[in-house]
């Protein structure tokens, strides 16, 4: 029998294939639109972004959102999965938007050499968490080289809440959703390795962070310093809302929380 290891091994390359298929109604039992909330809260703030690169999409419900939202922009999407990155062709195709401005890159973003400096707005949503502490400096870094001064940069992910029940719940929410994949994808990273260190050696700046559901998830707007040639929009009272975000779709041994947060608009859930 061979051992967990050799089961992990790089003999064995990561694959997110197998759950191309389920991956959209597994988020929905799973999280409802809280994950969709957190990759699209930001959107609006980038409005000026013509050179988009999105790593990790998945299956393109981020994909979906920004092409509405940035018509005229050049998007770039990079992901390992041929699966993911079909159904992100499908979805764009079923939404009747066009896909002449979108190019899909089947790569591995450990490996993918991006152009230096092409990228205004860079997105690595529920993506970065996927990776050793050595992968994802690696990472981190090569995607910060395709990303010119001042380019934005949107996350969206899990995190560990400092103390209290909280991190207790969501200590065991992540032991859950590592063993999951590592199984299903063979993914190599046994816990999440939080980005803001890499990200801050290689010159990005934290503007804003969100966080919702008790802590679990974050989401941010980065930006590179050293110029700013992205136009952030910024929110206003007129256009910004207070909402509530309770729902009965929860994550494995949650229950249901109450949190207030600011919207911007609203963005439909495809």
């Amino acid at each position: 029998m061979e051992s967990a290891d050799a089961f992990f091994s790089p003999l064995c390359p990561v694959s997110f294939d197998p759950l191309a298929r389920h991956y959209r109604w597994m988020e929905c039992v799973l999280a409802g639109k809280k994950l969709q909330h957190c990759r699209t809260l930001f959107l609006n703030r980038v409005n000026g972004a013509q050179h988009v690169l999105i790593v990790g999409e998945g299956n393109g419900r981020f994909l979906i959102e920004c092409r509405r939202k940035l018509p005229a922009a050049r998007t770039t999407i990079v992901d390992a999965s041929a699966r993911m990155l079909r159904a992100a062709r499908e979805r764009l195709a079923q939404r009747g938007l066009d896909p002449e401005r979108v190019e899909f890159v089947h790569a591995d973003a450990l490996a993918w050499k991006p152009e230096e400096q092409a990228f205004d707005l860079i997105v690595t949503h529920f993506f970065l968490d996927c990776f050793t502490p050595e992968e994802l400096k690696q990472v981190i870094a090569n995607l910060a080289r395709a990303a010119a001064p001042g380019a934005a940069w949107l996350l969206a992910d899990f995190q560990m809440p400092a103390d209290g029940l909280r991190r207790c719940r969501a200590r065991v929410i992540h032991a859950m959703m590592y063993a999951f994949f590592r199984f299903v994808t063979r993914l190599p990273a046994r816990r999440l390795t939080p980005p803001d260190g890499f990200l801050k050696e290689l010159n990005f700046v934290l503007l804003e962070r969100r966080t919702i559901e008790w802590g679990l998830l974050h989401t941010d707007l980065w930006m590179r310093d050293g110029g700013y040639p992205l136009s952030l929009a910024a929110e206003t009272s007129a256009r910004s809302r207070s909402c509530n975000v309770m729902s009965p779709r929860i994550f494995p041994l949650g229950s249901s929380s109450n949190t207030t947060i600011n919207a911007v608009d609203s963005i439909s859930m495809d």
